[in-house]
């Protein structure tokens, strides 16, 4: 039975997803169209498929299933997290479409390809959920997946308006997880200081979350590759994430006090090194390695010394770590780019004109993430979203049927 201090969102979601739905499709009929196939497009379109694979099955399942560690959060973690990117992916499909994608006119000419960029778009979504995971409604969520869509795909035209040129890998990693803490940081209920009594996990809860960590460790390869749009980087990534795996379980044993590995530490931890190889770009399988294991390191120390740092000092609580797993790592990788880049620049001019044009990328990245989480923040602050009792937080009870506990008269 669903406790009555739950409060009901009958008259907030339903007719929120419902308009936004129709507002979709309406755009979808008036300015979207399907590309031409061609037999000659054959194989770029099997191509594009097997890539847009990889990334549906990161996005849908990946990312929902290793929210899962939470006890009493399991149908929550997965139900919205599909919500979120269910909205996202058609909503990033008609912002890339009409600020990424130059036409003569207004009409979308969508391919696999684009689907892709949308889900790729959606991920950054996601990310920035990981934030405030537990702590806000699936009506929140909703608003904020939309916010952080359009400030992401804005961030990117606004680097390709003054640079030429689209932001890299980092962008998408460093965007969402500083957009998802700013929102968090606004959003902070003292209440919840020290740890919540729900925010734990336990062996089951656990286990579910190591299914979807699994799924991203497996597909992250793909997912570099996808973005990057450089196939060869995908013989790095997976090194990288052999090597940030043993890096993450031997520090997570070694840092904690009673020399035990932390499942939920290492679960974040073992994907750092995707984020920070893609933002890298290097293509030497050493070099992969080396940002892999710096990356886990990083991570892991991060999850077990920064997070409560980060609540403690300055009221900001990041429920999955999004900052150890996506923030830290994408500069680490972002500025690892830029080294190697350096040295190989023998004029001095040229390197400081290098160095200046990637760290103002990073600036812009940093700054509209920020900004916009912010206000996306005190949008979603708004009592009239009816957000969930501090007690009912990290809680499924609030928001999921559960026909077992059901009373009936």
């Amino acid at each position: 039975m669903a406790p009555r201090y739950a409060p009901s969102l009958r008259s907030r979601l339903p007719p929120l997803a419902i308009v936004l739905q129709v507002a979709f499709i309406v755009l979808f009929a008036f300015f979207v169209e399907t590309e031409d196939f061609k037999e000659e497009n054959e194989k770029e379109f099997i191509n594009s498929y097997a890539n847009f694979q990889d990334v549906h099955v990161m996005v849908f399942l990946g990312f929902g299933f290793m929210a899962t560690f939470l006890v009493r959060y399991g149908f929550s973690s997965v139900g919205f997290s599909m919500l979120v990117a269910a909205m996202a992916v058609q909503w990033a499909t008609l912002l890339n479409g009409f600020l990424l994608i130059s036409s003569s006119s207004w009409k979308i000419r969508m391919k696999i390809q684009s689907l892709v960029d949308a889900e790729l778009c959606a991920s950054s979504a996601l990310v920035a959920m990981g934030a405030v995971h537990g702590k806000t409604n699936p009506v929140q969520l909703l608003l904020m997946s939309l916010m952080a869509v359009t400030g992401f795909v804005v961030n990117q035209w606004l680097i390709h308006t003054l640079f030429k040129t689209l932001a890299s890998f980092m962008s998408l990693h460093v965007f969402g997880a500083l957009f998802g803490v700013m929102t968090s940081w606004v959003l902070y209920r003292r209440e919840n200081t020290p740890k919540h009594q729900k925010e734990k996990f336990n062996s089951k809860s656990g286990l579910f979350a190591m299914f979807g960590t699994l799924f991203l460790w497996m597909f992250w390869p793909s997912f570099n590759s996808a973005l990057v749009k450089y196939k060869i980087i995908a013989y790095g990534t997976y090194l990288a994430l052999a090597v940030s795996t043993v890096t993450a379980m031997a520090v997570s044993a070694l840092s904690s006090p009673k020399g035990k590995i932390n499942m939920v530490h290492v679960q974040g931890s073992i994907l750092a090194a995707g984020v920070a190889t893609g933002a890298a770009v290097t293509t030497v399988p050493w070099m992969d390695m080396t940002i892999g294991f710096c990356a886990a390191l990083l991570s892991t120390l991060g999850f077990r010394y920064l997070k409560d740092h980060m609540l403690h000092a300055f009221e900001c609580h990041d429920t999955c770590g999004v900052l150890n797993v996506h923030a830290i790592p994408g500069m680490l990788g972002y500025f690892a780019y830029l080294l190697i880049r350096l040295v190989r620049v023998d004029d001095g001019t040229v390197a400081i004109r290098l160095a200046m044009h990637h760290i103002s990328i990073l600036l812009i990245t940093v700054s509209m993430s920020l900004v916009s989480g912010i206000i996306t923040g005190l949008l979603l602050k708004w009592s009239f979203w009816r957000p969930q009792q501090d007690r009912k937080c990290f809680d499924d009870q609030a928001f999921w049927e559960f026909p077992h506990l059901s009373v009936h008269k």
